[in-house]
């Protein structure tokens, strides 16, 4: 092997929350990883306020952060609780309020912005000598082989490897390169997105109002302020983007019939187009695909990120069970077990949502009123209602060791 080659058995491609979160989870195996991102590694906090992007994290993915020993530098940083979850309809009487208590728990999730669970990974795998991070470094060629792949860097290294895990977003270039097509569609929605100050305390609840244009979401932040979600057509999602403050002070307290008072304070603002996507494969010979590089959802239910986090402890534990029975990692039959999990579980949650955004979305007048009658309905069932969020949460269904909080080598 020439200087410009180097070995690993498993190259991750893709730096962001999903792909470092891979690298911290093979991090205790007796193997070696390189986690590649095109771009700079930037986890810096804004000096003041918030970052525009945060997600929810579950109480499953809370325990395979723990697992990781990563959720320790996530809370030092700064992260909030939400203890309660109230959902209604600006088209009706529909009311359905989640409560933690209720299931004995001490809260549904975090929110938490994107950068501060990033900027724990980073600290996390700095303590591993068999994890080597590579930034400003893209993919130049892929080569595949009967018992390696090589990629070639637009450095001129070439990385030799048993498994590439494409953790590089929706719009994948590995995947593209691997001729993986996908099933979905553009939502023609944008979510705008900013953080607000509000009169009243948001009472460490996450809430949510289902406009004719789409969800509109108040997430706890800390110190009073919340974080905004709101989806709606992309014309209008520029219009509010560009608006004077004022003007947008005012149409947001409108659009959330004043839940939580005044808009005292406004962060910048940002839109990002919406889109719905699985793929037909999951997996090729030496490759897997995690995160938005496998599947897309829309933000309502805050699973995007789960899902992908998902990904990670599932395929974790696959690869973790092939090298302890000293198989390749990159055999397909390997591969095969993580594309079966991950699809059955996957697909069914992609599939809730986007019927939910579409039952939402629709302003026919006997879907309207069926879907108020439906969430007064579940509201008042007590059972149904809590086995909702505890399968929301992550707490139900056939989890990975990893999202259960055991450590993969039992």
């Amino acid at each position: 092997m020439t200087q410009q080659e180097q070995y690993a058995d498993i190259v991750i491609v893709g730096g962001g929350m999903v792909g470092a979160s891979m690298a911290c989870a093979l991090a205790e195996l007796d193997i070696r990883v390189v986690l590649l991102e095109a771009g700079n590694i930037d986890h810096a906090l804004p000096a003041e306020g918030f970052e525009l992007r945060v997600s929810a994290i579950t109480r499953a993915s809370q325990r395979l952060f723990e697992t990781m020993g990563v959720w320790p530098g996530i809370a030092q940083r700064r992260i909030s609780p939400f203890r309660d979850m109230h959902v209604w309809d600006a088209s009706g009487d529909g009311v359905i309020h989640f409560d933690s208590a209720e299931i004995g728990e001490a809260c549904l999730g975090h929110i938490i912005e994107n950068n501060v669970i990033t900027a724990a990974l980073y600290e996390r795998l700095s303590a591993y000598q068999n994890i080597e991070v590579i930034s400003n470094c893209q993919v130049a060629a892929i080569t595949n082989g009967a018992e390696n792949a090589s990629l070639a860097l637009i450095n001129g290294k070439t990385i030799n490897t048993r498994l590439i895990i494409a953790a590089d977003g929706s719009r994948s270039a590995i995947r593209q390169h691997a001729g993986i097509s996908v099933r979905g569609w553009d939502y023609d929605h944008s979510a705008l997105v900013t953080w607000v100050k509000t009169e009243l305390f948001h009472q460490e609840t996450a809430w949510q109002r289902f406009l004719p244009t789409g969800p509109l979401a108040f997430l706890p932040l800390q110190d009073g302020y919340s974080s905004i979600v709101w989806s709606t057509q992309p014309d209008q999602a520029e219009r509010l983007r560009t608006l004077d403050e004022a003007v947008f002070r005012t149409e947001l307290e409108q659009a959330f019939a004043s839940k939580l008072g005044k808009i005292e304070s406004i962060g910048p603002r940002a839109a990002f187009p919406l889109r719905f996507f699985v793929t037909n494969e999951y997996v090729r010979p030496r490759l897997a695909l995690i995160g938005d590089a496998a599947h897309t959802v829309h933000p309502l239910a805050g699973q995007g990120v789960n899902l992908g986090l998902s990904d990670v402890a599932t395929l974790a534990e696959v690869l973790h069970d092939a090298l302890q029975d000293k198989r390749d990692p990159g055999d397909l039959s390997v591969l095969r077990r993580y594309e079966r999990w991950r699809r059955a579980d996957s697909m069914s949650l992609l599939v809730t949502m986007d019927s939910l955004k579409r039952l939402f979305g629709s302003d026919v007048p006997v879907v309207r009123l069926l879907r108020n009658v439906g969430m007064n309905l579940t509201n008042r069932i007590t059972p149904l209602k809590n086995n909702i969020v505890r399968t929301a949460m992550g707490m139900d269904g056939s989890l990975p060791r990893l999202s259960r909080g055991l450590p993969l080598n039992r």
